[in-house]
């Protein structure tokens, strides 16, 4: 089972178990925190209709900062030169569980008798 999931404005693919690199969220490594927003579900079957029920728990393995990212704009021929750099903020987080709400028995609705037609 896997489901895909919206984090910081870009969307993974889970599986139970796995740790993903995501933008940092808030919380002390160790806390667990649930993502609700859910875009697929894949089991043995897709379940389309209750995503907005089901729920991804994860905990907060560590916070760190990313390597250098080098920006550099120039203009052929004007001199015209810029550079920048940053280091994002990331978390590393681990997918505890996919929590699927059971999916209720449907009850058989009978048919209605028609009426038997009075000669």
């Amino acid at each position: 089972m896997y489901a895909i999931i919206r984090c910081g404005g870009q969307q993974y693919k889970v599986n139970k178990g796995d740790e993903i690199v995501v933008d940092q969220v808030k919380g002390n490594p160790g806390d667990k925190f649930d993502i609700e927003d859910v875009l697929m579900l894949r089991d043995d079957h897709v379940v389309a209709n209750n995503l907005d029920k089901v729920k991804v728990v994860a905990s907060v393995t560590e916070h760190f900062r990313g390597d250098k990212v080098i920006v550099f704009k120039y203009k052929a021929k004007k001199n015209y030169r810029r550079k920048n750099g940053h280091r994002s903020y990331l978390s590393k987080i681990k997918i505890e569980d996919i929590k699927v709400p059971k999916a209720k028995a449907a009850k058989k609705e009978e048919e209605p008798k028609e009426a038997e037609a009075t000669a």
